[in-house]
């Protein structure tokens, strides 16, 4: 016999955004964060990152002026930026640059990890741009550096490195950093690229079509 599943797509997503609204305390952060924070769980099934949630000024609204005034997203992974769904920004410049051959000539010259390289390449397009950061630890704590010693500011961050070496670390030194830029973070060990494209495909859920 067949297995008894939902197989209608528009029945799961309705299920599962439905669960979401149940378990998760959306109702504890501002109306443009609950968009993104719906988004995030939807990627990892977790309703309780909400409380680890972590921001400054309006990340949203920021990403999104700086979107539709042209700002590329800058990502520093290619899973982000494989899971930002491209049919929601379809002008807009999405950049990686890990895989360019320069990362590791930078990597050995700064004696860092390629993942920090690839920030420092960033330079000619940081300013206004918008950051989704959901790998290393060491891209954010490259890209707070960065930005203290005077280099280009980005319109907004949202920073989500994973992991067990210098994940919870690169997020909490972001929250201490006052940098005055716009940021939406998660306290904590988690994090990772699904949730970084996810927090950026959301930006785009007040628009048409923005249901996929």
């Amino acid at each position: 016999m067949p297995r008894d599943y939902v197989k209608d797509p528009a029945e799961i997503y309705r299920q599962s955004f439905a669960t979401i609204e149940a378990e998760a305390r959306l109702d504890g952060l501002p109306e443009p964060l609950r968009a993104v924070a719906r988004r995030m769980i939807h990627a990892c099934g977790m309703t309780d990152l909400v409380a680890d949630l972590a921001w400054h000024g309006e990340p949203v609204a920021a990403a999104q002026r700086a979107i539709a005034g042209g700002a590329p997203i800058l990502a520093d992974a290619q899973m982000v930026a494989s899971g930002i769904v491209r049919g929601r920004f379809p002008k807009t410049e999405i950049v990686c640059v890990i895989a360019e051959e320069t990362v590791a000539e930078t990597a050995r010259r700064l004696a860092t990890t390629r993942s920090a390289a690839s920030v420092e390449l960033w330079r000619a397009r940081l300013q206004g741009a918008v950051v989704a950061i959901g790998n290393a630890p060491t891209a954010l704590f490259h890209l707070l550096d960065l930005v203290e010693a005077g280099g280009p500011r980005p319109a907004a961050i949202f920073g989500f490195p994973v992991g067990f070496v210098g994940a919870v670390e690169s997020k909490q030194a972001l929250i201490d950093a006052k940098l005055g830029i716009p940021y939406l973070t998660l306290r904590g060990r988690r994090g990772g690229s699904a949730m970084a494209a996810a927090a950026i495909n959301a930006l785009a859920d007040d628009k048409p079509g923005a249901e996929a």
